[in-house]
């Protein structure tokens, strides 16, 4: 359990830059007490305590403004941002390493028994504001932008924007590796919709101009410099994206030696 309780610690520390200490984030994300207060309502659901698992979860709904049925297969590491507005349904699937954003719907379209809500691969990003209806598959490495509407299974990789969603990305897109480090970086793509973000084609475009820019201007300087001329002494410094990854690596070890550290205990 503690294990687990440190995970989901280091879950909101990997993916909000607004969280700053351990301690606030214990105290002040409801999506983490919507989860833990889950955990305890699937336990009393899965042992045919079936009305307590359904009043904890709705204690727990008016705590967090998150509605999660205790009967909700939840994966690890799993990160709700925000959380007001959520609805997780009864048979509703998610893997490992997701992460939605608040007014995501997770729905049925069917009042038949059954399996009605959606499946969740490992790693999906679903917007703000969307909602995923039916037995469907979202696949693995998937992005629901925000308000999309998903009636299909989505591929995986794929990126579905719209009402009603469409694909606008799929796993073969080979886009920029550089471009893609930087929007992650700097939270382009924090609600799943910077395939079809003008901003940050923008960005992509600029850097694109500016690399370009810095090769021509090298190569420039060393014709001139070996027909005899003495210019472009000093190099430009370089772009790299390494550095800024880098530093964002940095930054987890250290959220992460303070996670291992704290003693719930205490």
């Amino acid at each position: 359990m503690l294990s687990r309780i440190k995970e989901d610690i280091n879950s909101v520390f990997d993916r909000d830059p607004a969280a700053r200490t351990v301690f606030e984030v214990l105290t002040n994300y409801p999506g983490l007490h919507a989860i833990w207060g889950h955990r305890v309502a699937k336990w009393f659901w899965c042992r045919g305590l079936k009305w307590l698992g359904r009043t904890i979860s709705t204690l727990v709904r008016w705590l967090t403004g998150v509605e999660i049925h205790p009967g909700a297969t939840l994966g690890r590491r799993f990160f709700i941002d925000h959380g007001m507005g959520i609805v997780i349904g009864e048979t509703a699937e998610i893997g490992d390493d997701c992460t939605i954003y608040h007014g995501v719907t997770l729905g049925g379209t069917s009042w038949s028994a059954g399996k009605r809500h959606p499946t969740l691969g490992n790693n999906v990003v679903i917007g703000a504001g969307a909602k995923v209806l039916g037995p469907l598959m979202v696949s693995d490495n998937s992005r629901i932008g925000s308000n999309a509407v998903v009636v299909k299974d989505v591929p995986d990789g794929a990126t579905v924007i719209g009402i009603p969603g469409r694909i606008v990305k799929t796993k073969n897109d080979n886009s920029d590796e550089k471009r893609q480090a930087i929007a992650q970086k700097y939270g382009f793509d924090a609600y799943a919709v910077a395939t079809d973000d003008p901003v940050a084609k923008a960005i992509g475009r600029m850097l694109d101009h500016m690399h370009l820019m810095d090769s021509k201007v090298g190569d420039l300087c060393k014709e001139i410099n070996q027909l005899g001329g003495n210019v472009c002494v000093d190099a430009l410094p370089e772009l790299r994206v390494g550095e800024f990854v880098e530093d964002e690596q940095a930054a987890a070890k250290r959220r992460a030696e303070t996670v291992e550290s704290f003693d719930p205990e205490i």
